[in-house]
């Protein structure tokens, strides 16, 4: 599902116009963003938990030298 289509469900289910609908889209994401940069996790009952993870870089490997 593309975030237009979420919309348009959105607007849709709750008697509200694309661009009102994509105004509290943008704002929820935005929250999520907000709080994620913060080192915050987020999380969404019945949905999920979103959290920012560190890895370590991994070693790439030439596929035609093999090094």
């Amino acid at each position: 599902m593309t975030k237009a289509e979420m919309v348009s469900e959105l607007a849709e289910k709750n008697g509200l116009t694309k661009a009102q609908a994509e105004r509290v889209f943008n704002s929820v994401f935005d929250m999520f963003k907000d709080e994620l940069a913060k080192g915050n996790d987020v999380s969404v009952n019945g949905f999920g938990t979103f959290k920012v993870a560190e890895r370590a870089a991994r070693d790439g490997r030439n596929p035609q030298t093999g090094v």
